[in-house]
């Protein structure tokens, strides 16, 4: 049966090919010169090797851990953004009435004022997954190539679209261009919704708590926003990262070294036995061939290990397990709008959800 423990696998196999034929030419080479060409010198204590194995699980579970931590902040971070909406959108309802105005609103125009401050808001959760998507040096698709075809062959809204196309409908033309022309968009969106806010102050349409209780609102976006650039902006620190590659370079290189004494070792214990058959003594003479696919193994789990770490550690970058902002963002929207009891029909569905779909 073909089940996605199954897909699982056969993806993750996928995605570190090339890395398993480099780690068979690495174990095959020592191989064949200390077997085929009798060069029974070419060989490492096992000793030495392992220690050096133990010191590198140490420091790929320490850049594990670091990176786990980078990811989940992450989520987190979204789930605050998530919370926050929500609490926006009862705000919005609640708070803007004619309790202290002159000119008394209808209902009709009550709508428009909320649907306005809404649809802003979703134009600043749009702002930020553009700035989150833009890549950066340190991330891992500028240089891996099988993260790259990953990414080939997901739909990442943010790289479909531009910002400009984005916001249309949540914004005004004015604002629009107004937003569009600045560094940080994602800001110039929240100034506008705090001008915003302020005008409903000077018209009476909120009272002084009222306009406190939406600025500190405003102030928790800001706090999630500056948050997210901060993970986005600064990386995992360089010299962790790279010298944990080198060193499982060098574990990955003399690995085979070591392994072969010991296999040949076992072997010739092997060949000792009192057993004819000649199926058995032709495994035990080749005993030391099993090098191969023991380094392979060996080499492919501190690998992957080192390059879960390496995807994990940028969790707004766009691979399969990073946070899924631009499906989150969606869940957002259609919960806010709801809220405001906006037209079912102008609201957009969610993106659906199967492998390598929006993130």
């Amino acid at each position: 049966m073909y089940t996605k423990k199954n897909y699982s696998i056969k993806r993750m196999l996928s995605w570190t090919r090339r890395d398993l034929f480099l780690f068979l030419l690495f174990s095959t080479i020592p191989v064949i010169l200390y077997e085929v060409l009798n060069w029974k010198w070419l060989h490492l204590p096992w000793l030495p090797i392992g220690l050096i194995g133990t010191a590198l699980a140490f420091i790929i579970g320490f850049k594990n851990n670091a990176s786990y931590g980078r990811l989940w902040e992450a989520r987190k971070i979204y789930g605050g953004i998530v919370n926050a909406s929500r609490l926006l959108a009862t705000m919005v309802n609640d708070f803007i009435t004619n309790e202290h105005t002159i000119k008394n609103r209808n209902e009709d125009e009550f709508f428009k004022i909320r649907k306005t401050i809404i649809m802003r808001h979703i134009a600043w959760m749009t702002a930020l997954r553009h700035a989150l998507r833009i890549k950066k040096p340190w991330e891992t698709t500028i240089n891996n190539k099988s993260d790259q075809e990953v990414m080939k062959k997901m739909h990442i809204q943010e790289y479909a679209f531009t910002l400009e196309e984005e916001l249309n409908g949540y914004l005004s033309t004015t604002e629009k261009k107004y937003v569009l022309n600045k560094s940080n968009k994602q800001t110039a969106i929240l100034n506008l919704q705090s001008a915003d806010i302020k005008k409903l102050k000077l018209e009476g349409l909120i009272d002084d708590f009222r306009h406190i209780e939406f600025k500190n609102m405003i102030g928790e976006l800001f706090t999630l926003q500056g948050k997210t650039e901060r993970i986005k902006n600064f990386p995992y620190p360089r010299q962790f990262a790279t010298l944990n590659l080198f060193f499982a370079w060098i574990f990955v290189t003399l690995l085979p070294f070591g392994l072969m004494s010991e296999f040949e070792i076992i072997g010739q214990s092997l060949v000792k036995s009192e057993n004819t058959n000649t199926a058995y003594k032709l495994i035990t003479e080749n005993f030391i061939w099993l090098t191969i696919p023991f380094s392979i193994i060996i080499s492919w789990i501190f690998f992957t290990m080192e390059r879960i770490g390496d995807v994990s550690e940028n969790p707004f970058e766009g691979i399969a397990n990073d946070v899924p902002i631009t499906t989150i963002s969606r869940g957002i929207e259609i919960d806010i709008r709801e809220m405001i009891e906006d037209d079912t029909n102008e609201i957009p569905k969610p993106h659906p959800e199967y492998e390598n779909t929006q993130m």
